[in-house]
């Protein structure tokens, strides 16, 4: 561990772990010492004005069919 308490995991550890670079990890503390996992992580959008006009034009046009189906 450096310094600035950044950890090296071996090549062939993280190539047995299917790791790569950039991949993000959890650490936990366990009563048998550290844990590390690979962390789950989703990208995200952040939608425009624009964007969510096409949602609410295409809610629009749902409602409008689902209306005509229970008339």
């Amino acid at each position: 561990m450096t310094g600035r308490g950044v950890i090296t995991l071996p090549a062939k550890l993280r190539e047995a772990l299917g790791l790569a670079a950039d991949d993000q990890l959890i650490a936990e503390t366990t009563p048998e010492g550290l844990l590390l996992r690979p962390a789950v992580t989703l990208p995200i959008e952040l939608y425009s004005d624009e964007r969510l006009r096409e949602f609410e034009e295409a809610e629009a046009e749902l409602a409008t069919v689902l209306n005509k189906k229970s008339h």
